[in-house]
């Protein structure tokens, strides 16, 4: 979910315009690697990437109308690519050297989607969507792109191949997320105003069911196994399970409500493990995490955070939960293995989204209020987890950062 800090005479360090923070960011730059060169970068630190390896984060400005590529093998800025007004969401293709930026566009015109080649980091094709498109998921062939317009109450499929728009389908009101299960038959859709949820033939492309009593329905999550769908209830303080239909574990079977599970206030992102079998609350307006067993839809317990909780990120070995904090300049560490709360770790103003590296080894933390992205070590260089204890170093980007995605490839 963005969040939007608004007009803003002054980012970072109170009392500088932005022209002098942005100066001051780009100042520190050098000074940062030369510590880097003293302390951080022992050859037995980072992998040895082989010379044909590239990696990079894409941050989207939504107040910049810009991308910031930042180069992950080097740790540095690569370059800002211009891409439309008010970007707000990116992905990157699982299949494919291409990364997805969905632009919201103005309050009376149409968004868009912009195609970067990962290769050039260019914009290689821009495809006209609806009224404020506002999210993105993929399948998992990489072929098909789902982008939920909010403002025109929709969801365009767009063949990311032939770069058009091939459908579009009805959605409930004011549509906010939209996710494709991954099997492939089930796109599972949030709509915030409407207070419901919207299951939808991926095939035939036509609604299947419809779930109401969701207010604010704002984040998805779905099993790997497209049982089942958690939607988080944004408006109140509850999650809404749904068992999918067209499932193989639920043949014959109608999509069905299953739970409405007691939360925090305002949850506002599901975080779920890579193994499916836990979900991770973030409760805004609680300033706490509530942790679901999906197997039994029984919430196990609510773990106080930081202030404004807004994202999640589990690590990929299922042992650790990583919570952004928006009104704040912390992430905080829950340790998933022992059921407790770890350290919290400072990074810039308004952390509000997260993505690791190919490695694992770093998190890229994106902070909308100071406009930059922090980046934190988790493990060493042989893979083991350790303890995050500090920021790496910061990165700047352009003004409203809000969202991340990280493409890594091999050039041919």
């Amino acid at each position: 979910m963005r969040r939007s800090s608004g007009p803003r005479k002054t980012l970072g360090t109170p009392g500088l315009p932005l022209e002098t923070w942005e100066a001051s960011k780009l100042a520190l730059i050098p000074a940062a690697f030369a510590l880097l060169a003293l302390s951080a970068c022992r050859s037995h630190d980072f992998p040895q990437y082989p010379p044909n390896y590239r990696e990079y984060a894409y941050v989207t400005n939504g107040d910049s109308g810009t991308v910031t590529v930042l180069d992950v093998v080097n740790v540095r800025l690569d370059r800002e690519v211009p891409v439309g007004q008010n970007p707000v969401a990116v992905t990157a293709s699982p299949t494919r050297n291409e990364v997805y930026v969905v632009n919201s566009g103005t309050k009376e015109g149409t968004g868009s989607l912009s195609v970067i080649d990962a290769e050039k980091n260019t914009v290689a094709a821009t495809i006209a969507l609806h009224r404020k498109p506002v999210s993105i998921d993929l399948n998992a062939e990489g072929t098909l792109a789902y982008v939920a317009n909010s403002e025109s109450n929709s969801i365009s499929v767009v063949d990311l191949k032939a770069r058009l728009e091939i459908a579009q389908i009805g959605a409930g009101e004011e549509p906010v997320a939209a996710r494709i299960s991954p099997d492939g038959r089930t796109l599972v859709v949030a709509n915030r105003r409407g207070n419901s949820v919207s299951i939808i033939d991926a095939a035939a492309r036509t609604v299947r069911s419809v779930f109401d009593g969701c207010p604010g329905a704002a984040d998805l999550a779905i099993l790997p196994d497209s049982s089942k769908a958690f939607a988080a209830c944004s408006g109140g303080h509850q999650v809404m399970a749904i068992a999918l239909a067209d499932s193989k574990l639920n043949p014959g079977k109608p999509d069905r409500l299953e739970s409405l599970l007691d939360v925090g206030r305002a949850p506002v992102q599901l975080a779920l493990k890579p193994d499916g079998g836990e979900v991770f609350v973030s409760n805004s307006l609680s300033n706490s995490v509530s942790e679901v067993d999906t197997s039994k839809n029984d919430v196990g317990g609510a773990y106080l955070m930081g202030d404004d909780p807004v994202r999640g990120l589990v690590s990929f070995d299922n042992s650790m939960l990583y919570v952004a904090n928006f009104r704040s300049q912390y992430v905080t560490i829950y340790s998933i293995d022992e059921g407790k709360r770890g350290p919290s770790i400072h990074v810039g103003d308004g952390p509000v989204a997260m993505a690791f590296s190919g490695s694992r080894l770093l998190i890229f933390v994106v902070d909308n209020r100071s406009a930059d992205v922090a980046v934190v070590r988790t493990a060493d260089a042989t893979g083991l987890r350790t303890a995050m204890k500090s920021m790496f170093t910061i990165l700047p980007t352009g003004r409203g950062p809000n969202a991340i995605a990280v493409k890594a490839f091999s050039l041919q």
